[in-house]
């Protein structure tokens, strides 16, 4: 098996290096690639590393789903009702088994604006109380964004909130797979939460994990909160196998060294630059070129530093 997976793991780095730039790598389906079965039982519909757009129909995380013998658990709604009914597509193609459940990782739209199609279908949708909160409160602009974006592929999209939460895990088995639904603390955004099925050694982190695109840090990201997570709770637990929100599969040391430290050298940089007296506007200059590589570094890295400025000015 872990042989299996190395060279699993290697295929997709090529892969991700060879068609970072395509707009669209599966053109015959909503969705931005095609499926792939990482490990056996497990599959991922790799989205874009990009910002959402009408080219990848807001495909821009990572949509992944869990076969077992009585049932599929779907990880993430997808960006609209129309992204979620092309993963059905596949996840047809693949079993007769009817999807129980879908997770949520986040309350962005991407995570969960396709929650209307499978609650039309019946299926429970369970997210954390804080993704669903934050889904409810910006319920407005996280459509309109996909809209303004994505046109008439938005078709009848709604925001459809989960019907199901927790607050600090919930516990699913099914088809003798084990499966933990977990929230280790804040990180990314609210309600961040992670899939855990400790038979298999796997993961699938959401959005506490990032490794080929850098980390977005937003107005409700504590940054210092999130190493406080990693180290305390995530790091302890170490996955061997991982799908992060974004990008292709990968492993434990891929993601620290892209999430954690980034997050520990960019925190250091504005420390130092506050401490010698520094303010916002010169704070936007820190030098981050160690991360120039990343996905979407132009339209991140300035913002990041300027969010961690406003946070650490006053820790």
């Amino acid at each position: 098996m872990k042989y299996l997976l190395a060279v699993i793991f290697s295929l997709f780095a090529n892969i991700a290096l060879a068609t970072e730039l395509i707009a669209d790598q599966y053109p015959q389906s909503e969705l931005y690639s095609k499926p792939v079965e990482v490990i056996p039982g497990v599959f991922s519909a790799i989205g874009a590393t990009q910002p959402p757009s009408y080219e990848n129909a807001g495909h821009n995380n990572n949509l992944s789903f869990i076969v077992t013998d009585e049932g599929v658990v779907v990880i993430n709604g997808g960006a609209s009702n129309r992204l979620a009914a092309a993963l059905h597509e596949e996840i047809r193609k693949v079993t007769d088994q009817p999807v129980v459940l879908v997770i949520n990782e986040n309350g962005q739209g991407h995570a969960m604006l396709g929650n209307g199609y499978w609650r039309d279908l019946g299926v429970d949708v369970l997210a954390h109380v804080d993704a669903v909160a934050e889904t409810v409160e910006n319920a407005d602009a996280i459509l309109t964004r996909m809209q303004s974006y994505n046109g008439d592929q938005a078709g009848d999209t709604r925001v459809e909130p989960a019907n199901l939460s927790f607050e600090d895990s919930y516990d699913i088995s099914l088809g003798g797979v084990e499966i933990k639904v977990l929230y280790l603390g804040p990180a990314h955004s609210p309600g961040d939460t992670q899939v855990w099925i400790p038979q298999w050694d796997f993961m699938i982190t959401g959005d506490i994990a990032f490794h080929e695109r850098m980390p977005p840090i937003f107005a409700d990201t504590c940054s210092k909160c999130w190493l406080e997570t990693w180290e305390t709770k995530l790091e302890p637990m170490n996955p061997t196998y991982i799908i992060p929100g974004h990008g292709h599969p990968t492993n434990m040391a891929q993601v620290r060294r892209f999430t954690r430290d980034y997050l520990v050298d960019l925190r250091g940089k504005i420390g130092a630059h506050i401490e010698a007296g520094g303010d916002l506007a010169g704070a936007y200059y820190v030098d981050q070129s160690r991360w120039s590589k990343l996905h979407t570094f132009k339209d991140l890295a300035t913002r990041n530093a300027g969010q961690v400025f406003v946070e650490m000015e006053w820790e």
